[in-house]
C-alpha cells in the first residue's frame, strides 16, 4: 500500500493527515506469536501485549506518519520464523526455542528486549489418571505443541525425571487441540499453560505438576527480536520500539495496575481468575522484566545448547552476540529506569543471596 493511500485511509478513519519524514519506514511491521482473541481482540501474557491493548507502540510513530502492522499467527513461533524468512516482518514477538531455531538456520535477528518471564508449565491428566508422578507419564499419550517455547522446558523437565521424548507418545498439538483432546480422554496428558486449569475448573482435569513454586528453569522465556536488516537501517526506530515496550513493562510492573494487567490478559480467553492464581505471590516486577539479567542471560544459553543436543535445532551459536541490549540500555537511561527491575543469578535467586 502506498503512502497517499496510506494517508486516504487515515482521514478516512478521523487520523490526522501526516507526511512521513525521509528516509523512514512506511510501516513497522511486528509479528506476534499468537492468535488474537477475544472482544477487544487481543492476545495476553506479555508486556507487549499490555503495548498493543494500550496502543502504545502505534501512539509511538502516529505523529511520523508511519503504521504500525501487527500480524498475529496461529501456528505459533514456527509461522513467524517462516514470516522472518521471507522478510515479510521486521520484528517478532517470540518464545526462545523457535526464535533460537530460526537463528541456528541462518535466520539473521537479534534479541532486543524481554517481553515476559518465567511463565509457567503445567501438566494435566483425566482425573481417573493412575499418573502420579512425571515419571508415570512413561509410554503415554502426551500432548505437546512442538516448536513453541513450550516444548524446551518440557524436554528439560523430562530428563530431570529420567524421561524423554522417545519415552512419551508425543502428539503434536496447538493449545485449543490440546485442551480438547484431553477433556475427550484421546490423549493421557497435556503440557501446556495455565490454560490446563479451564478443565480443572470444570473436573475434566487434575494437575499432575505446575512449575509454579518450583525451579524456574522450568518455566518459558519471551522477547522482542529485530531483524538485522531492519535494524541497520533505522536504528533509531528501533530504539523507539523497545522504548515503547518498557514502558508498558514499567507501567505493568507496578502492583497497583496487578488487576488492570490480568484483565487486559483475560479479555485473549483465559479468565481473569486462573491469571491471578498463576500470577499469585509473584512480584508483576519479576514476570514482566524487560531486562537481560543473569537468570535470563543463562536460560538462553541453556536454551542454544539443549535444543542442539535434543536435536531440536541445526547449531549452537554465539549467545551473547544474539541477545543485543543497545537499544535496551538506551530506553533504561532515557527513562531513568536502569535500576527499577530486580536483577537475579543464573539459578534464579535475587543477586547478593546466599
Amino acid at each position: 500500500m502506498n503512502l497517499s493511500r496510506r494517508l486516504l485511509l487515515g482521514a478516512t478513519f478521523g487520523v490526522p493527515l501526516l507526511v512521513r519524514a525521509a528516509g523512514k519506514p512506511a510501516s513497522v511491521r511486528i509479528a506476534v506469536a499468537q492468535p488474537l482473541a477475544g472482544q477487544p481482540p487481543s492476545f495476553s501474557g506479555s508486556s507487549a501485549a499490555i503495548a498493543h491493548a494500550k496502543g502504545w507502540i502505534d501512539d509511538e510513530f502516529r505523529a511520523d506518519g508511519i503504521a504500525v502492522d501487527w500480524s498475529f499467527f496461529k501456528g505459533a513461533g514456527p509461522a513467524v520464523n517462516e514470516a522472518v524468512s521471507n522478510q515479510q516482518v521486521d520484528f517478532a514477538l517470540q518464545g526462545d526455542l523457535p526464535s533460537l531455531i530460526g537463528r541456528a538456520a541462518g535466520l539473521q535477528t537479534r534479541v532486543i528486549v524481554a517481553t515476559g518471564a518465567r511463565s509457567n508449565l503445567y501438566i494435566g491428566v483425566p482425573p481417573g489418571s493412575t499418573a502420579r508422578r512425571i515419571e508415570d507419564l512413561r509410554g503415554k499419550r502426551v500432548a505437546l505443541f512442538k516448536g513453541t517455547n513450550m516444548h524446551l522446558p518440557a524436554v528439560r523437565l523430562l530428563e530431570a525425571h529420567g524421561l524423554n521424548e522417545r519415552a512419551l507418545k508425543i502428539v503434536n498439538l496447538d493449545t485449543a487441540s490440546s485442551l480438547a483432546a484431553l477433556a475427550t480422554g484421546d490423549i493421557d496428558a497435556s503440557i501446556g499453560s495455565q490454560d490446563i486449569l479451564r478443565l480443572r475448573d470444570k473436573g475434566q482435569v487434575r494437575v499432575l505438576y505446575t512449575s509454579k513454586g518450583n525451579s524456574p528453569v522450568f518455566t518459558r522465556q519471551s522477547h522482542l527480536l529485530v531483524t538485522d536488516r531492519f535494524a541497520q537501517a533505522h536504528p533509531d526506530i528501533t530504539e523507539r520500539v523497545v522504548r515503547a515496550l518498557v514502558k508498558a513493562s514499567h507501567w505493568a510492573s507496578d502492583e497497583s495496575h496487578r488487576e488492570d494487567v490480568l484483565r487486559l490478559w483475560a479479555r485473549a480467553g483465559t479468565p481473569f481468575e486462573h491469571w491471578k492464581e498463576d500470577f499469585e505471590g509473584q512480584p508483576m516486577r519479576v514476570r514482566l522484566n524487560p531486562t537481560f539479567d543473569p537468570f535470563l542471560r543463562a536460560r538462553y544459553h541453556e536454551a542454544v545448547d539443549h535444543a542442539f543436543r535434543f536435536r531440536l535445532s541445526r547449531a549452537r551459536f554465539d549467545v551473547d552476540s544474539w541477545i543485543d541490549t543497545r537499544y535496551l540500555s538506551a530506553a533504561l537511561r532515557t527513562l531513568k529506569l536502569e535500576r527499577h527491575w530486580p536483577v537475579f543469578q543464573a539459578d534464579g535467586r535475587t543477586a547478593g543471596a546466599a
